[in-house]
């Protein structure tokens, strides 16, 4: 399979039409077991590190503080849970700041994320994770909220993302700006991303969450996958954006989406083999 451009024929399955029927009524039951025991295992590790967050996060000067924090949390959130990461690394980061694009399959890519990036970044997140009891904290101030519903607070949330890469940090986001009900189909690409990268002329890191929609799906759906295992990410070479316009936008966008995409469709080669 080569790599395609959105067409009407995708190159990679709805996640949902492999699925066996039986075995997702069969297993109904574990499944929902096993994503309660998710959010026991997360909101423990949660109140016993709120306070710490809390004093962190008071003051800016302890963001970086409160980053390598999280990582922690993540970690030991991934095996509370049994679903460590194995990751790829074809490429290197490159000196801060820079914009990391992620493909978004599952509620374990961020925590994920945390686990796999060592240095500090700032997260774009869904406006709806301020509903979120005590993890709303970190959306407040550090990381940047984004109002997908709101041209106008989405815009906001860009110029705040801008400032911090003007500042030299690193921002990480999900170009397709929501789960696809499609996982692990992608969904466009959003122009953000992209028009920031060119406009502060720093590179793109891409990073491939292979399996992660396999592993762990909509918390609120019963019937939605949920289980534990090993998980697998790929962090690509950074494409530079130096001498970069908004006249290759769309280039630059696509070039992005096809990278992230290709471990995507080494997988579904690998299913189609079996």
């Amino acid at each position: 399979m080569s790599p395609h451009t959105h067409t009407d024929r995708p190159a990679i399955a709805d996640g949902e039409s492999t699925r066996v029927q039986l075995f997702r009524w069969l297993f109904a039951v574990p499944r929902f077991l096993y994503k309660l025991w998710y959010g026991i295992a997360f909101y423990l590790v949660l109140l016993v590190t709120y306070p710490l967050f809390r004093r962190l996060l008071r003051d800016p000067s302890g963001y970086p503080s409160a980053f390598r924090w999280m990582r922690r949390f993540a970690k030991v959130l991934q095996w509370l849970t049994l679903t460590p990461l194995r990751a790829r690394w074809v490429g290197e980061l490159p000196r801060p700041p820079y914009v990391i694009c992620c493909n978004h399959g599952s509620y374990l890519d961020i925590p994920h994320l945390y686990v796999l990036l060592p240095e500090y970044f700032v997260l774009m997140g869904k406006y709806e994770l301020l509903k979120w009891p005590l993890f709303n904290i970190f959306l407040r101030d550090m990381n940047i909220a984004v109002n997908r519903g709101s041209h106008t607070e989405a815009a906001r949330a860009l110029q705040k993302a801008g400032r911090a890469l003007a500042r030299g940090t690193s921002v990480a986001l999900f170009p397709e700006g929501t789960i696809p009900r499609t996982a692990p189909r992608m969904k466009h690409f959003k122009d953000g991303a992209f028009k920031m990268a060119i406009q502060h002329q720093v590179p793109i890191v891409p990073v491939t969450f292979v399996d992660n929609w396999r592993i762990f799906g909509d918390p609120e759906d019963l019937l939605s996958r949920g289980h534990p295992g090993f998980t697998h990410a790929v962090v690509h070479p950074p494409i530079p954006t130096a001498g970069l316009t908004e006249a290759d936008l769309v280039a630059l966008r696509m070039r992005v989406f096809n990278v992230v995409e290709g471990p995507l469709l080494e997988a579904e080669q690998r299913r189609h083999r079996r």
